[in-house]
């Protein structure tokens, strides 16, 4: 790729975090809903911060930053970099103020584009912005999930988009697609983007398995939520059922009963559960859950990326997951654009894998510790940001992203 096509691209993805958060009052962007999300303005220094600090501080000529103290307010876990703000104390900050962060925004943005107008860039330099552009993708998921989950407290149930919600087509019967077992090729080839957790390609093998054709939708998980599937402790993990009732959980977040109806809390404002949609929002430990009630298993990432490897349509994104029979790969569909999809594998290196230098190798590597990969790529993921080697990963309880279940076994 050229200079000025990643000129063009730095700009279209500055961009679009700002027309996300263009539905939103100052009040929404400065509020932090629990301590795994951040405030939208947060998310709007940290991704400006990111190109400030990793390329401007040691490329730009007589570079001085936009205001000292942003280098510590503005750092999510960089140690290299130095100092942090506490994490669950982002919502307090109150100042800077939100247009204060739009104007760091404009300034790092003119700065950027003079950096990259020079002819003379290396293509070190150019990968790295390139990191920086598809960190900020990263952080555009993050602002809508973080934003549901801070409109979902409020019982006013406001809605981010006042689009219509419309009722998804009913979703095709559920099938098994059966592969043989292989020595498969598994991880990024090529010279196109990736984050360096996707590296290096190595060879994995399979036994044979199958994995279902779809996602579980609504209506297949409230069948388990009314057969007691929360109440029934041999279908859990230990540590899933010390969650479950700790925390008292009856169904998935944002899923609430009234009455007699079903209703989830959407980017929509509050709807009634469309039994055709795929459900998202559920944690490691209710998508284990459900494969065992449903007498299967969640895939392995490597069966995952083995049965995608067909893929060449990377869905069509949008605010809440819709239903699809369009097959992406190999009789698979939803691969995709409706939910992030757990598996078994734990979250560690690849054969080989090592860390970049610096405090940039603080990216992925130092959290391959107790957390699950999550394959695939949701609704909320910006368009072209979705790749079939990506490896996402989550805790074991998380669930405020839009999580989903692809149901596998060995047969």
């Amino acid at each position: 790729m050229n200079v000025d096509t990643i000129a063009a691209r730095f700009l279209e993805v500055r961009k679009h975090t700002m027309a996300l958060a263009e539905p939103l009052s100052e009040e929404d962007c400065c509020v932090q809903s629990m301590p795994d999300a951040s405030p939208i303005k947060w998310h709007m220094a940290h991704t400006t911060w990111f190109f400030e600090t990793f390329i401007l501080e040691r490329h730009e000529p007589r570079f001085q930053s936009f205001h000292p103290a942003f280098r510590v307010l503005f750092n999510s876990y960089y140690n290299g970099v130095g100092d942090k703000h506490p994490r669950p104390q982002r919502g307090m900050l109150t100042r800077p103020s939100l247009r204060e962060i739009e104007a760091y925004r404009h300034n790092v943005d003119e700065r950027m584009s003079a950096l990259l107008a020079e002819q003379t860039l290396t293509a070190e330099l150019l990968a790295l912005v390139e990191t920086g552009m598809q960190h900020e993708q990263q952080h555009q998921e993050l602002m809508l999930t973080d934003v549901k989950h801070m409109l979902s407290m409020n019982p006013l149930f406001p809605a981010y988009s006042s689009a219509p919600f419309k009722p998804a087509a009913p979703a095709a019967p559920l099938a098994w697609v059966a592969h043989e077992a292989a020595l498969a090729g598994i991880g990024h080839a090529g010279n196109s983007f990736c984050f360096d957790n996707e590296t290096p390609r190595h060879r994995a093998f399979v036994e044979r398995y199958a994995i279902a054709s779809r996602l579980v939708n609504n209506a297949e998980y409230l069948a388990f939520v009314e057969d007691g599937g929360y109440r029934t402790p041999s279908l859990w993990l230990s540590e899933g059922w010390d969650w479950v009732q700790a925390n008292r959980l009856e169904h998935p977040l944002y899923w609430r009963r009234d009455t007699d109806e079903w209703k989830e809390f959407t980017l929509h404002g509050l709807q009634p559960l469309d039994p055709n949609r795929p459900v998202t929002h559920v944690s490691f430990f209710e998508a284990d859950a459900f494969a065992r009630w449903r007498g299967a298993r969640l895939p392995t990432e490597t069966e995952w990326e083995h049965a995608a490897q067909a893929a060449s349509s990377f869905g069509t994104g949008g605010l809440h997951p819709m239903s699809s029979s369009l097959e992406q790969a190999n009789g698979l569909c939803e691969l995709f654009g409706a939910g992030w999809q757990w598996t078994l594998s734990s979250y560690a290196p690849y054969p080989g894998y090592r860390a970049a230098n610096g405090a940039i190798g603080e990216y992925n590597g130092k959290f391959m510790s107790n957390q699950y990969v999550l394959r695939g790529s949701s609704c909320a993921t910006s368009a072209g940001h979705a790749r079939i080697t990506y490896r996402n990963f989550f805790p074991s309880s998380a669930r405020w992203q839009f999580s989903a279940i692809r149901l596998a076994d060995s047969r």
